[in-house]
């Protein structure tokens, strides 16, 4: 089916109306020219006459976007590139529009920036896909997917499709549109970066590519944004697929297969989302799979728990308390699937002895600590020797007295909750298998 007068659509006044509180809704940092969320209504009362008549007569061009560079844990950077509130606007109008029209012939088994699709159904995917005996999975990992999108590839593609001129010089215009970094902009003659609402629905367009060529082979597969799994029966049958499959991606689709990361592995080896997998043994069956935390999501979270009680910020302990609450909820939301809350009563205990050592710095000097035990109910005596102790502040920190004196019922009085109590209340809201 082809669509050749798009743009009308796109400005009508409700999808703009629509793009326009999904853009608030997000809010996000300014680009280049410095406007914000908050002054985008202002800034369209001034502009969009001009705007709407260059968007309809394809003279429009998208300012730079700003980059930013996003430390990976796994080390490099990811480089995020922030459009101006402007183009964050049309973007999201023309977003609206096309991914009702491509969502019909995007594949069921791709669950990423897809309305209606979750990283827990791809994790539920995978796990039945185990289950069934495919135990043999091709992880496989493209080379800085988003910097490396082919723009005549890609635009190739939207062409079958949408044949609306200016439309096209727009989608055109935002995927060469340069990049400001370092206070250098850069001209762009590849790659989609990450960060703008039309970035998501142009990489799904493309990977449906590869997700029709999996298909047409009979191949079990699950992905997510860039991240694809494949599911054999075989270490020969995935070694054969890998090949071929790497052979279609940089030959067909122009993208670099990172031969270091991409592998094959056994259920135990592989992670997926955030999720590993971990066999049940029965007696004369076959070992079955449930979802497990990963190693690295438990480091990736006691990361981020040292950084929001670093003893030496002065931040409030009910702003520390309210951070980790809601570091706690998504947290404890996402992996509610898996095994592994037996680490809770560990983690919760340490973070109650990291919060204790804030309160302990924040006494700063003995005669306070010595005022605050004593009106904590410590004796005398004790107070004393815990005020002017020289040992380390972890280790105090950590004693008999911090704990019963800043007890947990205490904390909770200023508004902590546990990991342990979240999960099980989540539990008992959830169905959970």
């Amino acid at each position: 089916m082809e669509y050749e007068r798009l743009m009308g659509v796109i400005l009508s006044r409700p999808n703009l109306l629509a793009a326009y509180r999904r853009v608030v809704r997000n809010g996000g940092a300014a680009g280049v020219d410095g406007v914000g969320v908050g002054q985008l209504a202002e800034h369209l009362r001034t502009h969009w006459s001009r705007v709407r008549e260059e968007l309809l007569s394809g003279t429009y061009r998208p300012s730079a976007v700003r980059g930013v560079e996003i430390p990976k844990a796994s080390g490099g950077v990811r480089l995020l590139g922030i459009p101006t509130v402007m183009d964050r606007l049309i973007q999201q109008a023309v977003h609206q529009v096309l991914g009702p029209l491509w969502e019909p012939e995007f594949s069921p088994y791709s669950y990423g920036f897809r309305p209606g699709r979750s990283a827990a159904q791809a994790l539920e995917q995978a796990t039945a896909y185990l289950n069934e005996g495919r135990q043999t999975i091709i992880d496989l990992d493209l080379k800085s997917f988003f910097d490396r999108v082919n723009h005549d590839k890609l635009m190739g593609i939207i062409r079958k499709k949408i044949k609306d001129v200016a439309l096209l010089r727009l989608i055109r215009r935002f995927l060469q549109s340069g990049i400001l970094l370092g206070g250098v902009e850069q001209a762009r003659e590849e790659g989609t970066p990450q960060g703008g609402p039309l970035s998501p629905l142009l990489s799904n367009v493309l990977l449906n590519e590869f997700d029709q060529e999996l298909k047409r082979r009979g191949h079990r597969f699950v992905r997510y944004a860039d991240d694809c799994s494949i599911f054999l029966r075989s270490r020969a049958a995935a070694q054969r697929v890998l090949a071929s499959i790497t052979r279609f991606l940089e030959g067909d689709l122009h993208l670099e297969v990172n031969r270091e990361k991409t592998k094959i592995v056994r259920p135990v080896k592989f992670v997926l989302l955030g999720h590993t997998f971990t066999p049940t043994y029965k007696k004369g069956e076959r070992a079955t799979y449930r979802l497990s935390i990963s190693r690295k999501s438990w480091d990736s979270l006691k990361r981020k728990i040292k950084a929001l009680t670093r003893k030496t910020d002065p931040v409030p302990l009910t702003e520390r308390i309210a951070k980790l609450n809601r570091l706690m909820r998504g947290w404890v939301n996402y992996f509610k699937r898996a095994t592994g809350y037996e680490k809770f009563d560990q983690i919760d205990g340490w973070i109650r002895n990291r919060l204790r050592y804030c309160i302990w710095k924040s006494w700063k000097r003995p005669r306070r600590r010595y005022r605050a035990f004593r009106q904590l109910g410590v004796s005398h005596a004790w107070a004393m020797r815990y005020a002017w102790s020289r040992k380390g502040g972890w280790r105090l920190s950590c004693s008999p007295v911090m704990k019963m004196t800043v007890t947990e019922e205490r904390l909770r009085q200023r508004g902590y909750q546990s990991f342990k109590d979240y999960y099980h209340h989540v539990r008992q809201q959830d169905v959970i298998p």
